[in-house]
């Protein structure tokens, strides 16, 4: 699929999927879809979850295939035939998506992305991230990896890992968070915790991020409140990407280490990551990974 994601760093935009199941209104990051395909028959794995329709193999690898309709509770419309498959690669999972159309791409600034309020659904268990309004219309952009971890858990956060870390010192050094979604910023901080950091300060996105470092360097030695950044990509008003832009661009912030902790760190991600000077990318579900590489980066802060 012919896309300009990696045509521009750090601009705060993304590229948007828009599709529809029944008549409503779709989209997913397109930094997340390897391919789109008519719908084709799959195979049913007995005693599977209600929204796993099933296996199919379009090319050499099986694939698994999620009715987004049921999990949707939307009834879907139309003839079969005419149907798509966006397959979609994240968190290091090839999962197929059955849609009922694919509209088309639109490209869109995080900023303009619309978070949906507490009156929709709380949220821990929304899987609603954000609501595009184009032209006439709203394009709610949900949360596929939600969607992936209420069907299979073990696909989350691999919390389990930190078990084998054994007894830890108590770590106070300032790590700062940038993270939207409350379920997933709740697990990394207990996380961290656990594995002995004690001293973590969370924003819900780039910007917020952003406005805590530039109210630090008022303060004078910035390195008194943060030895150590983590940030997610896609967050509404500003993104991770731009985050580390700024960063890495400022005389002052540029060597504060930044750790790129997200569910589409693939190839093509990575060397966007690279360009922008982030010093560590890692996939989401290595949390095990992630308490590693802050060890790492702030033993050498000593």
């Amino acid at each position: 699929m012919e896309t300009n994601i990696l045509l521009e760093n750090g601009t705060n935009e993304l590229e948007v999927l828009e599709f529809t199941v029944g008549n409503n209104f779709y989209g997913i990051n397109v930094a997340k879809v390897r391919e789109i395909i008519p719908y084709q028959k799959v195979t049913p794995v007995p005693n599977s979850h209600p929204a796993i329709e099933g296996i199919f193999m379009p090319r050499d690898k099986i694939i698994t295939a999620i009715d987004l309709a049921k999990t949707l509770n939307i009834k879907l419309t139309g003839d079969s035939e005419t149907h798509m498959m966006i397959v979609t690669n994240f968190n290091k999972l090839d999962i197929g998506f059955h849609v009922q159309s694919v509209v088309g791409i639109h490209r869109v600034s995080w900023a303009d992305i619309i978070k949906p309020d507490v009156t929709l659904s709380k949220e821990e268990t929304s899987i609603a991230t954000g609501i595009i309004k184009k032209d006439s219309k709203l394009i709610i952009i949900l949360d596929f990896e939600k969607i992936v971890t209420d069907i299979s858990p073990e696909t989350g956060l691999k919390v389990s890992d930190l078990d084998t870390l054994g007894n830890r010192r108590r770590c106070d050094k300032p790590i700062l968070i940038a993270e939207d979604s409350p379920l997933l910023s709740r697990l990394i901080m207990d996380s961290l915790k656990k594995a002995g950091y004690t001293n973590l300060l969370h924003t819900a996105n780039g910007q917020e991020a952003w406005d805590k470092l530039q109210t630090f360097k008022e303060k004078g030695d910035v390195h008194e409140y943060v030895t150590c950044i983590i940030t997610d990509i896609e967050m509404p008003v500003m993104d991770g990407h731009r985050l580390t832009k700024l960063v890495k661009t400022d005389e002052v912030l540029q060597d504060i280490p930044i750790v790129i902790f997200s569910s589409i760190v693939n190839d093509e991600m990575r060397l966007k990551g690279e360009q922008l000077g982030a010093d560590y990318q890692l996939s989401k579900p290595e949390i095990g990974q992630l308490v590693g590489v802050i060890d790492e980066l702030l033993e050498k802060e000593k």
